[in-house]
C-alpha cells in the first residue's frame, strides 16, 4: 500500500468525507487528486472504504482507520517532541522587499531574546506563502492578506498601505488622474500577476472609475517593477511600503481614491514560541509605522 494514499484516507475518514478533508489536509491538494488516489487505495486493496453520499465508512474502512489512526494522528505531537530537543528554527516567506529592508532588523530583535537557532528564509509572493504554510515548510509569511484567509490558514492584519503609481522622472504626468481623463491609456501597465491582491485592488479602483488599462508586464517582484519603469518600459503599479525612496530614474505618483492593500503575518497550525516572539516584534514595529505614517499626513 502507498503510504501516502493511506494519509489520504486518515483525513477522508476522519472529517467525514473528500470535501471535509480537503480543506484539513494541512497542505495543497485539490478535491479530484483526493479522489483519485482513493481510487487507486480502495482498486488496491480489491474493496471499498467509504460510501460516498451519504458518507460511511465500510466494514473495511473502518477497520483500516482503526489501524492507521494512531499513527497518523499523533505524527505532530512526535515532531513537536523531536523539536524540543533540537535547536530552535524560524521559517520565514516573505518577498524579497521585506526580506531585505526589514525582517534582518526584527531578527536582531528575535536573537536578543532567542540567541541561538536556525534560520530559513523563503522569497515568496502570496500565493506561494500559502502554498508553503499548509504545506508547514515555513513557520510564518509576512505577505499581503485578504478578508477571509483561506482555509485552514490563519491570518493577523499589520499596516494598511496605499497604492502607488511609479513613472520615470522625464514622464509629464503630475498626478495619475490625467490618465483617467483620456479615452485610452496608451502606457503599458507593469504589474505583479493578474491574482495577486495588488493587481486585483486597483483594478477594483479602475472599475469605479470607469476606466479600463489591463496589465502589459506581469513580474514577480517590486524591484523588477521598479527597473522596468527606470528602463522606460511603462508605467508600474506599486505599494507604498514604509520608507519606500524610489530610485533616481523614478518618481512616485499618489493613488488617493484606490482601496489600500492589508500586509499582515499569515501562519497554519500553531505557532511555535519563536515564531510568537517574531510576530510580537512584527505587531510592535507596525504600530510604530502607522505612528510615522500619521505624522507624514499632518506635515
Amino acid at each position: 500500500m502507498n503510504v501516502h494514499h493511506l494519509e489520504l484516507f486518515y483525513f477522508v475518514a476522519k472529517h467525514g468525507g473528500i470535501a471535509a478533508a480537503v480543506r484539513n489536509i494541512p497542505y495543497g491538494i485539490q478535491q479530484p487528486a483526493v479522489s483519485g488516489q482513493i481510487a487507486k487505495l480502495e482498486e488496491s486493496l480489491g474493496t471499498k472504504l467509504f460510501q460516498r453520499r451519504p458518507f460511511a465508512l465500510s466494514r473495511a474502512g473502518a477497520e483500516l482507520f482503526e489501524f492507521i489512526k494512531p499513527f497518523f494522528g499523533n505524527i505532530e505531537t512526535v515532531a513537536e517532541k523531536l523539536r524540543k530537543n533540537a535547536s530552535p528554527q524560524l521559517r520565514i516567506a516573505a518577498p524579497s522587499i521585506v526580506l531585505h529592508d526589514y525582517v534582518p532588523e526584527l531578527l536582531q530583535r528575535v536573537r536578543a531574546k532567542v540567541p541561538t537557532f536556525r534560520l530559513y528564509l523563503h522569497e515568496a509572493g502570496r500565493a506561494d506563502a500559502e502554498r508553503l504554510l499548509l504545506a508547514r515548510d515555513v513557520d510564518l509569511a509576512i505577505t499581503l492578506i485578504e478578508k477571509k484567509s483561506r482555509s485552514g490558514i490563519q491570518a493577523r492584519p499589520l499596516l494598511e498601505l496605499p497604492l502607488i503609481l511609479l513613472v520615470h522622472k522625464k514622464s509629464k504626468l503630475a498626478r495619475a488622474g490625467e490618465l483617467w481623463q483620456r479615452d485610452k491609456i496608451e502606457e503599458t501597465l507593469i504589474t505583479f500577476p493578474r491574482a495577486d491582491p495588488v493587481h486585483v485592488h486597483f483594478q477594483h479602483g479602475l472599475q469605479r472609475l470607469g476606466v479600463e488599462w489591463f496589465c502589459g508586464i506581469e513580474v514577480n517582484s517590486a524591484r523588477l517593477i521598479e527597473r522596468y519603469v527606470a528602463s522606460g518600459y511603462g508605467i508600474g503599479l506599486a505599494v507604498a511600503v514604509p520608507g519606500f525612496e524610489p530610485s533616481l530614474q523614478v518618481r512616485a505618483l499618489p493613488l488617493p481614491h484606490f482601496p489600500p492593500v492589508v500586509v499582515g503575518a499569515a501562519w497554519s497550525g500553531k505557532l511555535s514560541s519563536i515564531a510568537q516572539q517574531l510576530l510580537a516584534e512584527l505587531e510592535t514595529e507596525a504600530q510604530v509605522q502607522m505612528r510615522r505614517m500619521k505624522s507624514a499626513k499632518r506635515h
